[in-house]
């Protein structure tokens, strides 16, 4: 695929981001910024999440998951439903009872400052790992795709992707993402859809030749019963899934701030159950293109390559597949992986500033000022976030952000459970080390784990960081209890 045409088709698309940035964020102040002035109509905000959440990582990672881990994935996505369903019904309900900007200030009022400015640290430092490693997957393969041809460096390749970014949410903020996500998401989706349709062509599929050729490969595999000692096994899976989507979508300042743009409760919990629901056949359509992908490399003689995130876009801009293909690939990745990163940098900027800074005690204009430092600032810390990835040239990303989170969402697990299941206070002082400690004593677990246990921990690390984290601030509560 001609390489100029590629830029060219980028651009256009990032044109019509512009529009509508422009569209909606003429007269935006930091409440259109922070919330969108709490007007958002919650079946856009609930497309705008499922891009959000499945992202360029879903896009590329999950297909190229398949050779290894088959679609035992399905186990932590029918988790993930589950997490969805307490996130309605617990967290939801008590963001909106205390009219919440920033999720975290629910720390303050529960703890103390300690606390509070400890969650969003915590939230900070992972939102921004997380972003980059997804933006990571998208830049490399436009480097790939567009920039080595054009003879463009990784750097000004990864400044050219922050920067678009940043152009298009500087000043609408979570308004303009909520509807650009939805246009992003229809994209990912139709390109995913296409792209099947063209391989069952290429491959003389039907439909129902498509779904016995998958079911009857070695990919096909769902549920592990059999192997406790396994990281895919059945219950491993399904409440790593569960406390994930818990951590990742309930105590996270990006998602959670989407749903607090809704205009009631009733309404931000339609957008959460129908965006759960839709978790489970939107990742089995990207699992099943996996497959394909797969059994048509083995057809036309394709050699896999050694990281399988590289497959789908191999085979996509390598002339295997139609230039249609190729053409929906860059602009479905393309999609996909802003539809994360922007509403990421938002949240960031929202958290730091509201969290750390406190610029809601500043004046008008001194607080709009320090927002748009703040969002230039994380876009630059962004960009080298993901120059440390390239370094350090990870294989699969999805696997990657699974392992961050679960060493940095567990503190928060741990202090909000904490919170809401007792009525204890704590030494708001010492929260800090409640925050720092338990993901070094979980590394150390994790590291000597086969060794002491005879197996390998999994993304149950996530809940096992929770619970030290839970342990510790039972030994530094205080008598105190909260009413």
């Amino acid at each position: 695929m001609n390489p100029i045409t590629t830029g060219l088709l980028i651009a256009a698309y990032f044109l019509v981001l512009i529009v509508i940035s422009w569209i909606t964020g003429r007269h935006a102040d930091n409440a259109t910024f922070f919330l969108g002035n709490r007007r958002s109509p919650w079946y856009i905000v609930s497309i705008g999440m499922l891009g959000s959440s499945l992202s360029g990582v879903t896009f590329v990672s999950v297909p190229g998951w398949v050779e290894a881990q088959q679609f035992t994935y399905l186990q932590m996505v029918a988790g993930f439903v589950l997490g969805y369903v307490v996130v309605a019904n617990v967290l939801l309900p008590l963001y909106y009872k205390l009219n919440l900007t920033s999720i975290y200030a629910y720390l303050n009022t529960r703890f103390g400052i300690f606390s509070y400015k400890a969650g969003s640290l915590l939230f900070i430092i992972s939102k921004t790992t997380g972003a980059a490693a997804r933006l990571y997957l998208m830049a490399s393969v436009l480097q790939l795709a567009v920039f080595d041809a054009l003879g463009v460096s990784f750097v000004v390749t990864v400044v050219v992707t922050i920067g678009l970014i940043w152009l298009y949410t500087f000043r609408g903020g979570i308004k303009t993402i909520i509807w650009t996500d939805a246009l992003q998401t229809v994209l990912m989706l139709s390109a995913v859809i296409i792209t099947i349709i063209y391989i069952c062509h290429e491959m003389n599929f039907s439909f129902s030749g498509m779904v016995s050729a998958i079911e009857e490969s070695q990919y096909s595999r769902i549920f592990i019963w059999d192997d406790w000692k396994s990281s895919r096994h059945f219950v491993k899976q399904f409440f790593s899934g569960a406390f994930i989507t818990i951590v990742m979508t309930g105590l996270d300042q990006d998602m959670m701030q989407k749903n607090l743009t809704c205009k009631s409760l009733p309404d931000a919990r339609k957008n959460m159950y129908w965006y759960g629901l839709a978790f489970l056949p939107v990742n089995l359509l990207f699992l099943s293109l996996g497959a394909l992908l797969f059994m048509f490399a083995a057809q036309v003689g394709f050699e896999v390559p050694a990281r399988a995130d590289d497959l789908y876009p191999a085979l996509a801009m390598g002339g295997y597949l139609p230039a249609a293909v190729g053409v929906l690939f860059i602009l479905g990745l393309v999609a996909a992986a802003y539809s994360s990163a922007d509403s990421a940098l938002a949240s960031l900027t929202t958290a730091f500033s509201l969290d750390i800074l406190q610029i809601e005690k500043m004046d008008k204009d001194r607080a709009r000022r320090t927002r748009i430092k703040v969002h230039i600032g994380f876009t630059i810390v962004m960009a080298l976030v993901i120059l440390i990835f390239r370094a350090l040239n990870q294989d699969s990303i999805i696997n990657t952000i699974y392992i961050l989170a679960g060493y940095t969402y567990g503190p928060l697990l741990g202090l909000f459970v904490f919170g809401l299941f007792t009525s204890w206070q704590i030494k708001d002082r010492l929260a800090p080390i409640a925050a720092i400690l338990p993901p070094v004593i979980t590394g150390i677990i994790d590291f000597n784990a086969m060794s002491w246990f005879g197996f390998s921990l999994g993304y149950e690390k996530l809940m096992l960081n929770g619970l030290i984290t839970f342990a510790i601030l039972w030994f530094i509560r205080t008598d105190k209890r909260t009413l």
